[in-house]
């Protein structure tokens, strides 16, 4: 008996075109299907020792990034990473991380799934991002290379900024929200298509 694995689509298909249609000055487009693994282990341990060999990076600590290479890792809590990696190498890192960690205590699952990921540019980021987070995007607070989860539009999401003064983050939401988000994202940006 065969059993076929469904299938992974875009939660974010039917939004496409409105995102397309943003005012210049911030552009959203969506990275579906990203490879998502959540890592957890005691740090500074052997077991992560052995994950920072097998990856080639030091696991970042509390609201910290390690966005350099293929496999970027994100800062999740105290003893939680999720590693985000191209589609289709959830079998290989699966494989290589279980091997890496072999009897040490730690746990990693494909969670890919689970989320997809907005990724925002542009020099609106920060005043589209401030009318619905709390969180204050300034880049001395919040520097390239911070991760944190936040509430955006009440929405649940974990937030990466990967460029400088926020001008490029990627938003990693649940899939069940994908389509409130985009929503949001597009009326959030109605004054700036106004004024353009």
């Amino acid at each position: 008996m065969t059993v076929e694995t469904p299938a992974r689509f875009s939660p974010l298909a039917e939004s496409q075109n409105a995102l397309v249609q943003l005012p210049t000055g911030i552009q959203v487009r969506e990275l579906p299907c990203l490879t998502q693994l959540t890592l957890r282990l005691e740090p500074g341990g052997a077991a992560a020792k052995a994950v920072e060999s097998c990856l080639g990076v030091t696991l970042p600590g509390p609201l910290r990034a390690e966005l350099a290479g293929d496999v970027q890792v994100l800062w999740m809590g105290p003893d939680e990473w999720l590693l985000v990696a191209p589609d289709g190498r959830q079998d290989d890192l699966l494989a290589r991380l279980r091997s890496a960690i072999g009897d040490e205590f730690a746990t990693v699952t494909d969670v890919s799934a689970q989320r997809t990921t907005l990724a925002l540019s542009g020099h609106l980021v920060r005043k589209v991002l401030a009318q619905g987070c709390a969180v204050d995007l300034d880049p001395r607070v919040i520097p390239v290379g911070s991760c944190l989860t936040t509430l955006l539009a009440q929405a649940p999401v974990t937030l990466v900024v990967r460029g400088d003064a926020a001008s490029g983050v990627w938003l990693l939401v649940r899939s069940s929200f994908a389509s409130y988000l985009a929503s949001w994202l597009v009326d959030a940006c109605t004054e700036y298509r106004e004024s353009t």
